[in-house]
């Protein structure tokens, strides 16, 4: 196991999928409960669970971690197994699923003419749910606005609130965490952070005027299928044009918060180098608290599998070490 630390903060994501083999759930300590609740997002309701000490109230806050899955993660993959361990930590724990993923509500698109409102704005007509896509844009508000839910929660100090997420999810809390204030921790693990090149960005910007131009499908439903190692997730859907300008990498050089970042050592989807490491050398070099880990022998899966111990417990103490200590104040 190879770790390496300077002075730099920073947020974990993980990708929880429901194609990769969990580890055995451990039941929830005595003391803690498990809450359904409902996160609004541009005005769709997003399905969450949050988990709480049940003692925990507005005279004794507690610091708080949002789980933001990575690609197809629902709430009842990964963080089921991860919520015993945080809430023995002392933590509030919250995950969710994004908008049109898992239990959550979709945008509706509709599918024929718009007929006349009534006098209360509504209208009866055929639409089509979007489900399942990837969108950079939307899924960055959706964290935000788990972020706000949080922030509102009566048990949970709003100035001692982390984000973690993975592979997918890595790249989208790195975004964040550049620009939401109320970050004030991040983990991001085997993180995918979506840098384009040149050619890619291109199409990003082709394919935005044909949507625009309805030359193609405003929101690919048919269009936008994944292929390669990723042709797994056969009902997910890339929305290229909804990331352009996004770039996690860039986004870094305005993180400030602290940030840890866990890589697989053996990972066969990402480059490293032009992922985590880069997002880490970026950090280290402007003295903001960071740390990259190694999980030795590991594959991208294998941090949800034989890896997952490992990498929850040394996420945890980063978050003990970063949020459990005196709020500071807000970087300006």
């Amino acid at each position: 196991m190879i770790a390496r630390t300077s002075s730099a903060m920073a947020i974990l994501l993980l990708v929880a999928s429901p194609l990769v083999a969990q580890p055995k759930t451990q039941p929830l300590p005595e003391g803690a409960e498990k809450k359904a609740v409902t996160i609004y997002s541009d005005g769709i309701k997003m399905r969450g669970d949050l988990y709480r000490p049940k003692l925990a109230s507005k005279d004794n806050r507690r610091p708080a971690v949002l789980f933001c899955a990575g690609t197809a993660g629902v709430k009842a993959g990964t963080p089921v197994q991860m919520a015993p361990y945080f809430l023995d930590a002392g933590f509030v724990f919250l995950a969710f699923d994004y908008r049109g993923w898992g239990e959550s509500d979709g945008k509706l698109i509709p599918v024929e003419a718009i007929p006349k409102p009534d006098e209360k704005g509504e209208v009866t007509m055929k639409v089509r749910v979007v489900r399942w896509q990837m969108d950079f844009a939307d899924q960055v508000q959706d964290i935000r606005a788990a972020i706000s839910f949080l922030a509102g929660e009566p048990c949970v100090d709003p100035e001692r609130i982390g984000i973690m997420g993975a592979s997918y999810g890595g790249g989208l809390v790195t975004w964040v965490a550049s620009v939401d204030p109320r970050v004030r921790c991040v983990v991001a693990q085997v993180p995918g952070m979506g840098g384009r090149q040149p050619a890619l960005e291109q199409r990003a910007y082709e394919l935005a005027t044909k949507q625009a131009r309805g030359e193609t499908e405003s929101v690919p439903l048919e269009t936008g299928k994944p292929t390669g190692a990723m042709a797994r997730y056969a009902q997910m859907r890339y929305n290229i044009a909804k990331g352009i300008g996004m770039n996690p990498i860039t986004a870094s050089e305005n993180i400030r918060v602290p940030m840890l970042i866990v890589i697989a050592e053996k990972e066969e989807l990402l480059n490293n180098k032009q992922n985590g490491e880069r997002v880490y050398e970026t950090l280290k070099a402007r003295n903001v608290p960071t740390s990259l880990h190694v999980l030795k022998d590991m594959t991208h899966y294998g941090v949800y599998k034989e890896g997952f111990e490992e990498a929850t417990r040394l996420e945890i103490r980063w978050f003990e070490t970063h949020l459990k200590k005196s709020p500071t104040p807000s970087p300006k």
